[in-house]
């Protein structure tokens, strides 16, 4: 089976909407969603849930999450909610 990777910015004020948008996509990959966070200084409990259930619907479905570029205030926000270790994260 081919692996196919989908790539997507993801917008600060926009990251539920981006994610949502995301899990619509998750049908028709096989491996690995890179989700581009540089652009992201914090998230609100709106994103984490968002996030909690992206994780869930890509584990579902055994693609990979990657976050890239990720904010150190915003890792320390997915390590307190234990969201982390779902993802994994590239700089």
């Amino acid at each position: 089976m081919a692996m196919i990777a989908v790539w997507l910015k993801v917008e600060e004020e926009r990251v539920v909407q981006a994610l949502q948008e995301a899990s619509e996509k998750l049908d028709g990959i096989e491996g690995e969603v890179t989700l581009d966070l540089s652009s992201v200084r914090r998230i609100d409990p709106s994103a984490v849930r968002a996030m909690a259930e992206f994780a869930g619907m890509a584990e579902d479905k055994s693609v990979k999450v990657v976050l890239r570029g990720v904010n150190v205030d915003v890792y320390k926000v997915l390590k307190l909610v234990k969201l982390a270790s779902r993802f994994s994260f590239v700089s």
